[in-house]
């Protein structure tokens, strides 16, 4: 039997990612997002939702880029970290230990200790409730060279150990139940 529940945002997991922005070092900070994901393929692009308190809203307004960092479970206390201090008061990179890397086509920096790195320059900023979606390209992917497979190409999600948002909660990835096809997929 199922029950009428309020109306909220249960779709979970989702990924636990720290944003990276400003275009000097100065105004470096980062923002742990979970509101985060793909809107198109072709041309990439993605998008994070930010409430306009939040310190880094007038950092991302003002320069329109900004890097997700996927994060890992070696970064899982970082990530919660950056999630309830605010750069108002905090250094995140420098507490935390994180290196801002260069990133290659935008000015914000990117996190070196995360596996994947996605660089993103905003097409639109579209003001929703208590969040603003900013909607983005993507300009480039840095990857880390041990989580790609030599013969594939592919990058290995859960060889990088990646970190996941269930309401409230972190979690590493599960274990491998298919993959995207797999259930039509002729058997020999």
């Amino acid at each position: 039997m199922k029950r009428d529940w309020k109306p909220g945002t249960m779709i979970y997991p989702l990924p636990a990612v720290l944003i990276s922005c400003g275009c000097e070092p100065s105004e470096y900070n980062l923002l742990t997002v979970s509101w985060v994901g793909t809107i198109c393929t072709n041309p990439p692009m993605c998008y994070i939702s930010v409430r306009p308190e939040r310190y880094s809203y007038p950092i991302l307004k003002k320069n329109m880029e900004f890097v997700i960092n996927l994060t890992t479970r070696d970064m899982a206390f970082a990530t919660d970290w950056c999630g309830v201090v605010s750069g108002r008061d905090h250094n995140k990179f420098e507490e935390m230990k994180l290196t801002p890397g260069r990133s290659s086509v935008v000015r914000a920096p990117l996190v070196e200790e995360s596996p994947l790195c996605i660089e993103c320059c905003v097409k639109e900023v579209l003001g929703l409730g208590s969040h603003d979606m900013f909607i983005a390209d993507v300009v480039n992917v840095r990857a880390d060279d041990r989580y790609i497979d030599p013969e594939t190409g592919a990058f290995d999600m859960r060889e990088a150990d990646l970190l996941v948002y269930v309401h409230g909660k972190y979690y590493g990835l599960a274990d491998l139940i298919g993959h995207f096809g797999w259930s039509v997929k002729k058997k020999k």
